[in-house]
């Protein structure tokens, strides 16, 4: 395989104020990890080459990140910082004073500012995404965006605040495709981020197609599917705590899926989910 700590992440333009800004395509995820193990899991990520931090309100690791950037000597400027509203903190004046609490917590601004889930049921996602626009517009953040939101939450923004987000992440795994998702996002210039890249493991890990193109390639079946989602285009964010897995997950440069692969994969797609169903989350 490759040498992870010289290797090149391709990076994805996304819309900011004023031109673009890019996004190291692959990234690390700090969901479900306590805030005392954060900050050595980070260290590892950054010693193997990951530029890219995501992390949200909700995880209750902030401070852990924000330990982590401190004690790191890789330079702040040189790190792509995600962080998210939490639902209970929705709302215009709301999601300001959370963006507050956030950049308090994490030592500086976030360089990605995501609405966690859309909430339609209390409808605030639009004040939300208004409050993200100024935040941007105020030079405080470079990109607002959100996650898990369908098309119709997109389609809202868009329609009354005359901007789509920059990106969307959302639950995008083999098993979970959302073609007609991402094609809306291709129209209409939203980046496509992927959460739960590898679906929890599990029953796809263990997918004996999977397995026998990962076998092929002589790399693991996480390995061929994080390929995946960097073939289709996807930025995508693993999460892991162990060194060894956090350098293997970024170790997915040294190698390509085929056209064949490529269609294998597409037929898995079943449109089952892991997390829940955004239109229903409140």
């Amino acid at each position: 395989m490759t040498d992870t700590t010289s290797t090149a992440v391709p990076e994805v333009a996304l819309r900011a104020a004023t031109g673009t800004t890019p996004i190291p395509q692959l990234g690390f995820g700090v969901f479900q990890v306590d805030d005392e193990d954060t900050p050595p899991a980070i260290a590892s990520a950054l010693e193997v080459g990951y530029r890219s931090l995501d992390t949200a309100r909700i995880y209750g690791n902030e401070d852990g990140v924000g330990r982590a950037l401190a004690a790191t000597d890789v330079p702040r400027d040189e790190i792509f910082l995600t962080t998210k509203v939490w639902n209970d903190d929705q709302g215009y004046d709301k999601t300001l004073k959370a963006f507050d609490a956030s950049a308090a917590k994490l030592g500086s601004e976030p360089d990605l500012y995501l609405i966690h889930w859309p909430t339609p049921k209390h409808d605030t996602y639009v004040d939300t995404f208004r409050a993200l626009l100024k935040l941007r517009d105020d030079g405080r953040i470079k990109v607002a965006g959100v996650c898990n939101f369908n098309i119709e939450h997109l389609q809202r923004v868009y329609d009354e605040l005359g901007e789509y987000p920059a990106i969307n992440q959302v639950e995008l795994h083999p098993l979970l495709q959302q073609q007609e998702l991402r094609d809306f996002h291709a129209t209409h210039d939203i980046v496509t981020e992927a959460w739960s890249p590898l679906a929890q493991g599990g029953e796809l890990l263990k997918d004996a197609t999977i397995g026998k193109i990962a076998d092929t390639l002589g790399v693991s079946p996480a390995q061929a599917i994080l390929r995946w989602h960097i073939q289709i285009g996807n930025v995508v964010i693993p999460k892991s705590v162990t060194p060894s897995r956090i350098k293997e997950n970024f170790d997915i440069f040294g190698f390509e899926l085929d056209a064949d692969d490529m269609s294998t994969i597409a037929r898995l797609d079943q449109g089952g989910r892991v997390g829940p169903d955004p239109a229903e989350f409140n």
